[in-house]
């Protein structure tokens, strides 16, 4: 028996910026119209106050970047996405603001003691350390800066970038008596101390220690390196980094650079994912790491409960009923916190299936909000090929009986090409019964492009997911114990 086969073509959603009118490319709303919150006239910053922390040198970069920055620079290499950049005052109306009382250099001294330590993951917690060090200088100053500049050296880039630590003999015994009091409660009958030995993370990575040691001090920061700050034939072109790094800057200061235009009611969106930890003592799977995004712009990141490791749950993970209820209260009490209202919609993005308990746990911690709904974004082997050169197009829905995928990347053909490195591979979109599965296809669309990392036309991925990893390792980086503040502009 043959199913029946459909494919659509999703519109994508436009973006709305300072002046009335939307535009689908940021790079193009932003020059023409400016940021969506020139809307709020003299409610909005008009001087961004920036920080500067890293070796000697890589100060001097940072300050001539900025300086250069600051006026128009045309693209070396002629290309459909590469742009001018007119300069980040004429592009935000704001001018970036530096001081010297916000700079602080590495300690030459401290950097060379670090580099003597043999133990390379003391090494990294040493490095970490002195950047720490520098933010809370400039943290406990009377005037903060919106803004760190975090500038790491290639040479810091290279030795530092991540580590691994191996578990000692003294904490396979505690593992394992971790392991025994989970079956007989009966950790005492093995003579061990749990206390006698920290417990760290197996795996670091150096970006996110700092953004979790900034986070503490409620600065975010931007990591700046050679691959920014320099020319090179290696790097992006200047007028590519200038628009990433200005658009991040902005976004990140307090700024929005624009807006998904979405009719309807005031939504919500959510992502719910799981990051998995491993430390010198057990393996956990942090829970409901929540994106959540109104479509007004603003964004928030909240952390879940920890489920302890079961192998036998594979990458189908699930939160229980009581779990579910807990992390949909909080996204609510958040939500209200970040923008005074409540949602009369909610939208769930998952990359794997809701259960019934998750279901019911989310349903019962939404009951004042009107509508909710469930949408699974699946992996799937699934492909569809285009007679011609390209693969299929962004946005294309193909229906195969009772089944959706949909093509959140591939050709498009307002550059003429299909920007990406793979061949573009489609997600399974399940739905709420009597969702609109173009509605929602449609926001999916426009939720890749609200990633302010980049100035990009497209990010691929939904901005419900796409910081998930990174913001699981910041959390892990944090602990358990802290009272992490949730605004996205600190995670990204």
């Amino acid at each position: 028996m043959s199913a029946e086969l459909k494919i659509l073509q999703v519109e994508n959603p436009l973006l709305e910026f300072g002046s009335p009118g939307q535009y689908m490319d940021p790079k193009t709303g932003l020059s023409e119209a400016g940021p969506f919150d020139l809307r709020f006239g003299n409610a909005r910053k008009k001087n961004i106050q920036v920080g500067i922390v890293g070796p000697k040198d890589m100060l001097d970069k940072a300050r001539r970047w900025i300086g250069r920055i600051s006026s128009e620079i045309e693209p070396t290499v002629v290309q459909p996405y590469n742009k001018p950049f007119p300069g980040f005052n004429n592009i935000f109306q704001s001018e970036m603001v530096t001081d010297n009382g916000w700079s602080e250099e590495l300690p030459t001294q401290e950097i060379n003691a670090a580099y003597q330590q043999r133990d390379r993951y003391r090494r990294f917690q040493m490095m970490v350390d002195i950047y720490d060090r520098q933010f809370k200088k400039i943290s406990l100053r009377n005037n903060k800066p919106d803004i760190i500049l975090c500038c790491i050296s290639d040479q810091i880039f290279r030795d530092f970038w991540s580590v691994t630590r191996f578990v000692t003999k003294q904490e396979r015994k505690i593992i394992k008596a971790v392991e025994a009091e989970k079956r007989s409660s009966q950790l005492s009958l093995f003579g061990l101390d749990v206390e006698e030995t920290t417990e760290d993370l197996l795996f670091r990575d150096f970006r996110r220690a700092l953004k979790a040691r900034a986070i503490v001090y409620q600065i975010p920061i931007q990591i700046c390196t050679d691959n920014l700050l320099v020319d090179s034939v290696k790097n992006q072109d200047a007028s590519i980094r200038a628009w990433n790094f200005s658009v991040a800057t902005y976004y990140k200061s307090g700024g929005i650079p624009w807006r998904l235009k979405i009719d309807g009611p005031e939504t919500c969106f959510v992502g719910i994912s799981f990051n998995h930890i491993r430390t010198t003592h057990r393996h956990l799977v942090k829970s409901s790491i929540a994106q959540a995004f109104s479509n007004r712009g603003d964004g928030f990141a909240i952390k879940g409960e920890n489920i302890p490791y079961d192998k036998n749950q594979g990458k189908s993970v699930h939160l229980t009923l009581e779990q579910a209820f807990r992390l949909g209260k909080e996204i609510v009490s958040t939500y209200r916190e970040h923008t005074g209202v409540l949602p009369m919609r909610m939208v769930l993005h998952k990359t794997s299936s809701f259960n019934d308990e998750e279901r019911k746990g989310f349903q019962d911690a939404f009951g004042e909000i009107p509508l909710v709904e469930f949408v699974n974004l699946l992996p799937t082997s699934f492909r569809l090929l285009r007679i011609g050169q390209y693969p299929p197009k962004r946005g294309s829905l193909c229906q195969l009986g009772h089944k959706n995928y949909f093509f959140s990347t591939g050709f498009m053909p307002e550059l003429g090409t299909y920007p990406g490195p793979h061949i573009p591979s489609p997600a399974q979109i399940i739905t709420s019964e009597n969702t609109d599965i173009y509605k929602t296809c449609q926001e999916i669309l426009g939720l890749s492009r609200m990633n302010w990392n980049t100035a990009g036309i497209t990010s691929g991925q939904p901005v419900t997911f796409f910081f998930a990893r990174n913001i699981g390792g910041i959390i892990s980086e944090l602990g358990d114990d802290m009272n992490i503040p949730t605004a996205f502009k600190y995670f990204m």
